[in-house]
């Protein structure tokens, strides 16, 4: 007798950001609360987050968000028709080439390699990062120039590791020791979940918590994708991590903020040396710092 997986049903839930930063910070949130999917819709003085969750999730979501955001609105969630969800998020996922030196594809999508291309394997789940946002691939520029000029016994820090992704990027192209810590302990399940699956999980010391659970360890790199309102509480203990005449890249800034950032930088010691920028899809500008001790 024929047996078929029982569908989970869905529903969409509207929420109304006031800037890109706001719903990049919504979005995390209603990941964290147990949404499966997004779609990011742009008007002239809003972004609209069209988000999806099973219907068990659904409330949860709806609160995360509120709470975040009490000022956002959020419409109440609406179920949608039945489809393959299992399948569905597939469609349009496709590689994404960093550099000559990295690529990074989801486990479905097969891509040849060019010669001395290295490559990480990495799906969509709820922790934030597979190479798709600029913010991402703007840090993973940086690393893809600075991670091979590093001598064996260097160590590099990823702040707020999420999925992995900046880790393993460091661990695949030089030879240096990878510390990484995030606050979600789902986020670092999903890491440590990717560097065995690709291979780096003796490469990889991960911690779960803030940047005291690395304690006072000097490092010739350090890494923080994140939004400007989580990075800037940071920059005082980030500082003190990186060792004479390390560097530091900070991602996850818009254009506007990049200035903002860069005299907070300064005040904590860490003088700039590099920008990289970028638009996203709806237009937005997003910038990577990179800085010396």
């Amino acid at each position: 007798m024929a047996s078929s997986t029982p569908q989970v049903s869905f529903c969409q839930i509207a929420v109304r950001a006031v800037d890109a930063e706001q719903a990049e910070r919504l979005a995390a949130e209603a990941y964290a609360a147990g949404a499966t999917g997004l779609e990011e819709r742009e008007s002239e003085d809003e972004i609209t987050l069209i988000l999806y969750a099973p219907t068990g999730a659904a409330r949860a979501v709806c609160d995360a968000i509120a709470e975040a955001a009490p000022e956002a609105r959020v419409d109440p969630p609406i179920e949608v028709p039945e489809t393959n969800w299992s399948e569905q998020w597939r469609i349009g996922l496709t590689a994404t080439i960093i550099s000559p030196h990295l690529l990074i594809r989801p486990s479905f999508v097969s891509v040849a390699l060019d010669p001395g291309q290295a490559e990480i394997v990495i799906d969509p789940g709820q922790a934030f990062g597979t190479g798709g946002h600029p913010s991402t691939h703007l840090a993973l520029d940086w690393i893809d120039e600075i991670a091979p000029t590093l001598k064996p016994g260097a160590r590099v820090l990823d702040v707020g590791t999420g999925s992995g992704i900046l880790a393993l990027a460091a661990a695949k192209l030089g030879p240096a020791e990878i510390f990484a810590f995030d606050t979600d302990p789902l986020a670092t399940a999903a890491a440590r979940d990717n560097a065995r699956a690709n291979g780096l999980a003796e490469r990889l010391r991960l911690y779960t918590g803030g940047l005291d659970a690395i304690g006072a360890v000097a490092f010739d790199l350090v890494v923080a994708n994140l939004l400007r309102t989580e990075m800037l509480p940071l920059l005082d203990g980030i500082a003190a991590r990186v060792r004479a005449g390390g560097f530091a890249v900070f991602s996850g800034l818009l254009e506007s903020e990049r200035e903002a950032v860069a005299e907070a930088l300064r005040a904590v010691g860490l003088r700039e040396r590099g920008v990289r920028s970028c638009e996203d899809a709806n237009g937005d500008s997003w910038s990577a710092l990179l800085t010396i001790r």
